[in-house]
This record gives C-alpha cells, structure tokens and sequence, in this order.
C-alpha cells in the first residue's frame, strides 16, 4: 500500500464505524429486558413490567433501576425503550417514577392534557419514531386525575383563556361527559383512538398484532394507574 492511500483508507474506516453507530443506535435492540437478553419484550409483557412497577410505587418497595452514572455512559451510544407513554405535562405525573422504571426504560412525550393531536407532528413524528425506528410493541396513553386541561375544556369559559391555552383546551375530547373523571377518560380514549388511526403505518401494525395501544389514568391521591376500556 502506497503511504499515499492511507489517509483515505482510515477515513473510510472511521466513516464506517460512525455508520455502524448510527445505525446501531435505531435498532430495537431492547437489551435491557428483564424476560431474555435476546428476546424483544411483547406488549403485554411490557404492559405487566409497566403495572408491576407501579404496584411497587404505591407500596414504597421501588428497586429505581438504571439511575447511575454508569447506566447513563452505557447507553450513550444507543436506546432500546420498552414503551411510549404519552402523558400529560403536569408536574405530579413523571412516568419513570410512578412506574419505577429506570434510563432508557420509556420513550416519554408529555404535553398538557396527553393530547395526540392530528396536526402536532412533533408527537405524531415521535411516536412514529419510537415504534418504527427503535421497535417499541406499546403506546399508552396516561391521563390522571384532577387534569386542570379537562376542567377547563369543561368549564365552558374558554373564550376568557389566552390564546394559546384556548386552542390547547379545545382540542380535549370529554365526549358527552360532565363529570371531571368520566371526562378524564374520555379524552384518554380519544387519545388512543387517534394513536391508532394518526398515522398509517401505525394502524398497520396495531391491526397486524405488531403494535399495542392502551389508555390508562394515574391517581394524584392513591398513586394507581388504572387502566381505560
């Protein structure tokens, strides 16, 4: 080899292990399964790891897995979350927490009211990322008691609202209902609705089996997650 060619030789190398990373970093690797180091978690063995964790929250018996400086530098490099939850942007309702879940364990997006609105792409795109690129099997949508979105979408005294926070409310579905809770769950069922049909190459696979999504509301006062039919 003429020494000529070598600086181009060792750039093609590194361009090529840059790839590999990258690449690496959108497999849905899932390494950090508590089922098999080499098995994918199914959804509703997701979902019962998700409700085993919060039975474990309520009952003060949390294990905070992943939370170290060593679990933060072992998973620079790539991510392999076990489920998307939308939740609202409430202060009180941290998923990680009131699921005991630790880094890298959830793909979380919260936004005031959990609303999975058609025409915000920033949520559409990033749970479409979550599942189609990083292979994650569920998407719950978590609404909570008390949801100040709710009571104000029920209010009716929306045109006193600034602008912005009056087009946030009315995009909150509480269907026909008129107490706070029934409402609470109804905007979650719309969120799960539109999480199936938002995106086509969601819905195929939600009607393909290979996608699951499910509604659930977290108790301010109890701390349960409870599910939504």
């Amino acid at each position: 080899m003429r020494l000529a060619q070598a600086p181009r030789i060792l750039a093609f190398v590194y361009l090529s292990r840059r790839l590999f990373v990258t690449l690496g970093a959108a497999a849905p690797l899932f390494s950090q399964s508590q089922n098999s180091p080499t098995r994918s978690p199914t959804a509703d063995e997701t979902l019962k790891a998700l409700m085993d964790g919060n039975e474990r929250f309520r009952k003060c018996d949390t294990i905070a897995p992943r939370r170290t400086p060593a679990d933060v530098s072992a998973m620079a490099l790539q991510q392999a979350p076990k489920a998307v939850v939308v939740g609202c942007a409430d202060s009180r309702v941290p998923p990680e927490i009131l699921f005991d879940q630790g880094l890298g364990d959830l793909f979380v997006i919260r936004v005031a009211g959990n609303l999975i609105n058609p025409a915000e792409t920033g949520v559409i795109g990033s749970m479409a990322f979550a599942v189609l690129v990083l292979g994650v099997p569920l998407i719950m949508v978590l609404g909570h008691s008390n949801c100040g979105a709710v009571a104000a979408a029920l209010d009716g005294k929306k045109d006193s609202l600034p602008a912005s926070i009056r087009q946030l409310v009315s995009m909150v579905q509480t269907g026909s209902q008129k107490d706070l809770s029934q409402a609470i769950a109804a905007n979650v069922r719309a969120g799960v609705a539109r999480a199936k049909d938002v995106e086509p190459n969601l819905n195929r696979l939600v009607q393909n089996g290979q996608l699951k999504v499910v509604g659930a509301v977290y108790d301010l006062v109890s701390g349960r997650v409870s599910p939504v039919s």
